[in-house]
């Protein structure tokens, strides 16, 4: 029987397509952490299995759930997916999370602290606030990231140093507000989109400062189709916020707090 919401109100997202050699590991390291989490896997029906490793996990794990999809659809929709599932229990944080260890699970306590401290809406993890923290990649990757950033402040005024970063906390009351059925982008588009939805509602966002390494088992999932869907959706953000750069009025709906500067 799936267990409900624990005393934090707090699920770390975990979408996987064949990560069946970093789940296991990726799971301990998160529930070694000094605070009580839960963790929800959305698998794409991986081929090499990893959905029934995590349904092993689970079985062996209340604060661990799986959500199974039919076939690959993108990072975008399992992350939907997993939010509306979230939403539909007493969570009060919701965080997304890769499953290759680029993101570190000794910074989830750090998410969660500035998520509490700030009274944040979004708390997004930077590898680019004062200073460069990346580790493995090569040059024309870090390059291409870094105009990636750049390229969405110029165009939508969004003041985020790291809009296409993916390690992420929600807070509930931002989720609810954005219009989840509305978001149709995947990959790097659907981070900036998210992040452009909050910020341009009102909400209050917050950054830390994290360290990315690359993955170190299996494949990366970028693709051209990725990069060509972040250029042109920045463009349609900004259309629809009306030509402006900065955010619209919030409405009574929305995630309330007024918006305030990245911290460390």
């Amino acid at each position: 029987m799936e267990s409900k919401a624990m005393p934090q109100g707090t699920l770390i997202i975990v979408p996987t397509y064949n990560e069946r050699d970093n789940l296991p590991q990726l799971v301990r390291r998160i529930m070694a952490q000094p605070v009580e989490v839960d963790i929800l896997v959305v698998d794409d029906n991986s081929p090499d299995g990893t959905g029934r490793i995590a349904d092993e996990i689970a079985a062996s794990n209340p604060h661990v759930h799986v959500l199974h999809r039919p076939g690959k659809q993108g990072l975008g929709r399992a992350y939907i997916a997993g939010f509306q599932w979230a939403l539909q229990r007493p969570y009060e944080f919701i965080m997304e999370m890769d499953a290759d260890f680029s993101h570190n699970p000794t910074d989830i306590p750090a998410f969660l602290d500035a998520a509490r401290k700030q009274d944040a809406d979004l708390v997004l993890g930077t590898r680019y606030l004062k200073g460069i923290r990346v580790i493995n990649w090569p040059l024309q990757r870090l390059l291409l990231s870094l105009a990636a950033a750049r390229y969405v402040q110029v165009i939508t005024g969004m003041p985020i140093s790291d809009p296409t970063g993916g390690y992420k906390c929600f807070r509930r009351r931002a989720l609810e507000a954005l219009g989840l059925d509305a978001v149709r982008s995947n990959g790097y588009s659907f981070q900036i989109e998210l992040t452009h939805r909050v910020w341009r509602r009102g909400g209050r966002i917050a950054e830390v400062p994290i360290t990315f390494i690359d993955r170190y088992q299996g494949t990366s999932k970028m693709s051209p189709q990725i990069v060509r869907e972040a250029l042109w959706i920045v463009w349609k953000l900004w259309i629809e916020n009306a030509l402006q750069r900065h955010p619209r009025p919030a409405a009574p709906s929305a995630a309330a707090t007024p918006a305030s500067p990245p911290t460390a």
